[in-house]
């Protein structure tokens, strides 16, 4: 007669044959398009580098990736749709630094650093502040001498609250005693048309989509913001570099997901994100709108973060302020 055990042992069996296989939740991924949520308006650097990326990478793979454009509340509304989404990989954030700015920046903000996983790092640019050619200044020395003959008189026209853009200035700010009145935008194109039309006098943008407006005198160049030169515009110097001792201040482009994300998921995008990025062709694209390659993987691109975090907040504390 057979005993308990057996039984349960034979029952056990039968019940393991009839089963399927075992197979990973993840192993059909993607089985639909990726939603890809940028925070600013289509035809801003983040929606072109976005676009540029995921399209090689969906020429490479198969993938379906949909481009998302939510811009507002400084990308707030953006960085709180894929903190909520599901961890499921289908949908994604491709951001710039407001994701690490914005908690110090804002009284009060849905997200933390800690819902994202971050999967790669693409890159990072230099901006390029920028004046209208009737304000008569040609020079950040210059500049901030007007603006302090005359506070509040020099109108500063930002890609948003929170945005590279505004913390650029903001930096600049605080470190040569330069005085404005500043105006949020909704994107750098509209904020870029209102300084070259003159109805504002300054603004910081991609040196990528100025360079048109730099080179047919629409608008002076007075310096990059990154630490070196870009290769795009050798001619225009850093602002370190006209006297403004240890100013840096890029943005960057990076691709996150929901914390819950699985490991294989994030390793599937990951990986061929970074085949992407290894194609001639779209490095030499990237380049050739002034982004500088990275192309980090999760680690690296977690790591970046979490000090890009860290270092934001001790730039935010400096300059005072802070957004409700």
């Amino acid at each position: 007669m057979m005993n308990t055990v057996s039984k349960f042992l034979c029952a056990g069996l039968l019940l393991a044959a009839a089963a399927p296989p075992a197979v990973s939740a993840d192993a059909d991924y993607p089985r639909r398009p990726i939603r890809v949520v940028v925070a600013f308006p289509a035809g801003g650097s983040a929606d072109i580098v976005g676009r540029l990326v995921t399209q090689k990478v969906s020429e490479m793979s198969g993938y379906n990736f949909v481009v998302e454009n939510r811009p507002g509340a400084g990308g707030n509304l953006a960085f709180d749709a894929v903190a909520s989404a599901a961890p499921d990989g289908y949908t994604v954030l491709f951001s710039t630094p407001g994701i690490a700015i914005n908690p110090s920046l804002y009284s009060k903000v849905s997200y933390k650093i800690g819902d994202f996983k971050a999967i790669s790092l693409v890159g990072e640019a230099p901006l390029v502040l920028l004046a209208r050619p009737s304000l008569g200044v040609t020079s950040v020395d210059e500049l901030v001498k007007s603006s302090q003959a005359s506070p509040d008189a020099i109108r500063f026209a930002s890609s948003g609250n929170g945005s590279s853009s505004h913390l650029a200035a903001e930096v600049l700010r605080t470190m040569t005693g330069l005085q404005y009145l500043h105006v949020p935008y909704r994107g750098g194109g509209a904020a870029m048309t209102d300084v070259v039309g003159q109805q504002l006098d300054i603004t910081v943008q991609p040196i990528s989509e100025s360079l048109p407006f730099i080179r047919n005198g629409s608008l002076v160049a007075l310096g990059q913001t990154g630490r070196e030169r870009s290769s795009i515009a050798p001619d225009i110097p850093t602002i370190e570099e006209t006297g403004v001792q240890g100013y840096a201040s890029t943005t960057w482009y990076m691709l996150l997901g929901p914390a819950g994300l699985s490991q294989d998921v994030m390793a599937t995008l990951a990986e061929k994100f970074d085949q992407a990025l290894r194609q001639p062709d779209l490095r030499d694209r990237l380049q050739g709108i002034g982004v500088n390659l990275i192309n980090g993987g999760p680690d690296q691109a977690q790591a970046f973060l979490d000090s890009e975090t860290v270092r934001w907040e001790k730039l935010v504390q400096a300059a005072r302020i802070q957004i409700d």
